[in-house]
C-alpha cells in the first residue's frame, strides 16, 4: 500500500517538474552575473602603523583586474600605509592574502596592489555607460562584509567635483557607504563600469544618494601605467585654459584657450590662444577640469578630436601625443 502511494505521488511531481512548475535542485543553478562579479571584489585590510584602525571605515574594498593577481583600490583606503608595508586582502570565500603595494597615485585616488595568488578578474565593461542605466555597487560597507546595492546612473563624466585633482566620475544613486571605497560599480551583466570612490555629503559621511565611481576607462589607463612602470603622468598638451563664460556672464559653457606652449601637442594640433573648446572626443568640455579628465584618460597613441569656435566660427582640431 505504501509503495503504491509513493508511486501515485511521484508521477504528478515528475509531470510538474517537466512543465517547469517545480524548480530543480537549488545547488544545480548557475551563478548570476552579480554573484560572479562579487567574486572579483575583495576586502582590503590596511595596516596603520603607530595608530589604531579607523573605526568609521575599518576596512575598504578592491577590484581584481587583469591577470587576477592585480587589484585596484582607492588610494585613501590605504591611508598612511607605506609602500613597503604589506596589506591584507580577503576574497569572497573568506580567505586572506598578503598584498604588496605596487604604486599609488594620489591625484586620481587610485592605487594598485598585487598578490601571488590568482583570483577571478572582473569582466571588462561593455558599452559607454549612459544616463539612467541600471548599475549595482559591490563593496564592504562599514566593514561588515561584501554587499550589493543597486540603482541608476545619475550622470557621467563628472569632473571638478573637488575630491581629486584628476576626476572622471560616474554619479549614481546606488547606495554607497564607508568601507565600499575601492569596490566595483557594475552593469546588469556584471561588467566593470567604475570603481567606487566618494560620497558627496555636506556633514554626515553616509549615503544620501549622490555617490561617485571613477569611470572604468580612467581606472584602466592609470592602473595599467601604475602596474607597468609604477607611475602615471598625463601627457603634456601645453594648453592653458580657463572656464567661460565668467561668473555672472551669459553664454555657453566651454574652455577658453589662454596660452599655448610651442612645440607641444596643443600647438601641433593648430589650437591658438582665443579659441574656445566645447567638445573632446564627443564629450562636453564645460571647464578645464573636463579637459584634464579627457587627456588623463587617453590611451597611448590615441588621438583626440576637438570641436569649438575661433572668432565665432566653428572649427575642429585633431590632437595627438
Amino acid at each position: 500500500m505504501v509503495l503504491e502511494m509513493k508511486k501515485q505521488l511521484v508521477a504528478p511531481m515528475l509531470a510538474m517538474l517537466a512543465l517547469g512548475l517545480i524548480a530543480p535542485t537549488a545547488g544545480a543553478r548557475d551563478l548570476s552575473p552579480m554573484e560572479i562579479a562579487r567574486k572579483s571584489v575583495v576586502t582590503v585590510l590596511p595596516v596603520w602603523p603607530g595608530r589604531p584602525a579607523n573605526m568609521d571605515e575599518p576596512e575598504g574594498s578592491g577590484v581584481v583586474i587583469g591577470d587576477g593577481s592585480t587589484i585596484v583600490t582607492a588610494d585613501h583606503v590605504l591611508g598612511p600605509v607605506q609602500d613597503q608595508v604589506p596589506v591584507l586582502v580577503r576574497d569572497d570565500d573568506g580567505t586572506s592574502y598578503r598584498a604588496r603595494v605596487v604604486a599609488r597615485h594620489k591625484a586620481s585616488d587610485l592605487a594598485v596592489l598585487r598578490i601571488d595568488q590568482k583570483l577571478p578578474a572582473i569582466a571588462g565593461r561593455g558599452s559607454e555607460p549612459g544616463l539612467g542605466d541600471e548599475v549595482c555597487a559591490i563593496g564592504n560597507a562599514f566593514g561588515v562584509g561584501l554587499s550589493l546595492s543597486c540603482g541608476r546612473i545619475s550622470a557621467v563624466h563628472r569632473a571638478g567635483v573637488g575630491f581629486n585633482a584628476i576626476e572622471d566620475f560616474i554619479q549614481t544613486d546606488a547606495a554607497v557607504n564607508p568601507g565600499m571605497s575601492g569596490g566595483a560599480l557594475v552593469d546588469m551583466q556584471g561588467r566593470f563600469t567604475g570603481m567606487l570612490s566618494a560620497i558627496f555629503t555636506k556633514r554626515a559621511d553616509a549615503n544620501i544618494g549622490v555617490n561617485f565611481a571613477v569611470d572604468a576607462r580612467l581606472v584602466e589607463v592609470i592602473a595599467d601605467a601604475l602596474a607597468g612602470t609604477g607611475r602615471f603622468v598625463p601627457a603634456r598638451t601645453g594648453v592653458l585654459l580657463r572656464a567661460v563664460p565668467r561668473k555672472g556672464e551669459a553664454g555657453r559653457q566651454g574652455a577658453l584657450v589662454v596660452k599655448i606652449v610651442p612645440g607641444l601637442a596643443g600647438d601641433k594640433s593648430g589650437l591658438k590662444a582665443g579659441d574656445t573648446v566645447y567638445l573632446a572626443n564627443g564629450r562636453r568640455i564645460r571647464k578645464p577640469h573636463d579637459w584634464l579628465s579627457v587627456m588623463a584618460g587617453r590611451r597611448p597613441g590615441e588621438q583626440v578630436e576637438l570641436s569649438g569656435l575661433r572668432d565665432g566660427k566653428p572649427l575642429q582640431w585633431t590632437m595627438g601625443e
